[in-house]
């Protein structure tokens, strides 16, 4: 009897489930980004919002919310009612970096969010300053295993992405160099370009006009794939021979917890083909992106673990867990 009444429950939660997502979207559908308006990551969530529009039949309203790093877009996604009509969009510091950087955080990236497509890898350029003598990555090291805590980096701020980077590259090539952290990104990488910091794990879009000029040197680019803009550039697999070397920030779409499997599954499967539009695929180059086809949700899920053990072992290492 009691065998009875559990699968009587289970078909009938399964029927609502079928039945919300027959009906999805019932109403239009509030996209919260955590970056500000005119960032490479809201333009691209307004291409994509505006096809998922035509698609769904309901308009989908952008909603920028880019305070207190990432975590009031997320406190609010995690807030919201689990059927579809609320979404969020993160990088990879809120969803995997800030969770061990952080002392408390309002939600869990990985418990109060389901993964629907993570669609784009931001890479990173490893530059110098082009009066260096060093045209590779090994260049770049044996020059500074020569100089050993002579050299310096910069970085937009303690505990970013190009800051953890670069100090997980200090680690694997076991060489002495400087942090010299600025309040943003373009500082940082003028800085390079002007000879007061010899290196820097950089953004691809604020510093591609610079390596285009001759004013700074690209050595390597942070992703498996080599970046259209600087084709001759090698990844930094190419050029270390680690072939699993990558360390890039990422963009994700996400629902919360708990909205029904066919509504996600439905998001996912609309998402992974608009972003394989040629000319989606072109406006995300455009920005300083690279296409990145979604994994499943499973296979998101399972990345994003991967990739909150790795950058959480690298902050412990630091000694900045719960600094911020």
């Amino acid at each position: 009897m009691l065998r009875l009444a559990m699968m009587a429950t289970l078909a009938a939660l399964l029927s609502v489930s079928g039945a919300q997502a027959q009906t999805y979207p019932a109403r239009p559908i509030n996209v919260i980004v955590s970056l500000a308006p005119g960032t490479g990551m809201d333009t691209l969530v307004r291409v994509y919002t505006d096809r998922l529009t035509q698609r769904l039949g309901q308009p989908l309203v952008v909603e920028n919310r880019p305070g207190s790093a990432g975590l009031a877009a997320g406190e609010a996604i995690a807030k919201s009612t689990p059927d579809g009509h609320t979404l969020g969009v993160f990088t990879s510091a809120v969803m995997a970096i800030r969770p061990t950087l952080l002392k408390s955080m309002p939600f869990s990236p990985t418990n109060d969010f389901v993964p629907i497509s993570q669609y784009v890898k931001s890479p990173f350029v490893f530059i110098v300053d082009p009066k260096l003598p060093v045209h590779s990555v090994a260049d770049f090291v044996k020059y500074a295993k020569e100089r050993p805590g002579k050299l310096s980096y910069s970085s937009s701020g303690v505990g970013g992405a190009p800051h953890l980077t670069a100090e997980l590259l200090k680690q694997k090539f076991a060489i002495d160099v400087a942090h010299v952290p600025y309040r943003n990104s373009p500082q940082s990488i003028a800085d390079v370009a002007a000879g007061h910091v010899q290196m820097a794990i950089a953004e691809a879009g604020a510093s591609l006009p610079l390596i285009k000029d001759g004013k700074l040197r690209a050595l390597a680019v942070t992703s498996l794939t080599r970046f259209t803009s600087i084709p001759g550039v090698p990844t930094l697999a190419q050029a270390t021979g680690d072939a699993e070397l990558e360390a890039v920030s990422w963009h994700i779409l996400v629902a919360r917890a708990g909205t029904p499997a066919p509504i996600a599954g439905r998001l996912h499967q609309e998402m992974k083909q608009i972003m394989a539009l040629p000319d989606v695929k072109d406006k995300v180059e455009a920005i300083g992106l690279i296409p990145h086809e979604t994994p499943s949700i499973e296979g998101m899920t399972r990345y994003i673990k991967a990739e909150t053990d790795k950058w959480g072992a690298l902050v412990r290492s630091l000694g900045l867990e719960g600094s911020e």
